[in-house]
């Protein structure tokens, strides 16, 4: 069982990275050739970045939630 949660976390991670790489290439002027315009490339690093973030802060909190670990709504 703690496999599978451990690879739950790891591919939000990954995609979380990508999104770090994606910004610095961005800063640094680097275009990759599936976008095609630099600002969107930075967009895409902004969302996959937020997005792994999000899952894994969600994972974390649903953890916590189930094991009554939690005070109030936050």
């Amino acid at each position: 069982m703690r496999l599978i949660a451990l690879l739950i976390l790891v591919i939000p991670g990954i995609i979380a990275t990508l999104g770090i790489k994606l910004i610095r290439d961005t800063l640094f002027g680097i275009l990759h050739p599936i976008f095609f315009h630099i600002s969107i490339q930075f967009i895409f690093g902004v969302l996959f970045l937020l997005g792994g973030i999000a899952f894994i802060g969600g994972f974390i909190r649903h953890r916590d939630k189930k094991r009554k670990q939690t005070n109030g709504r936050f």
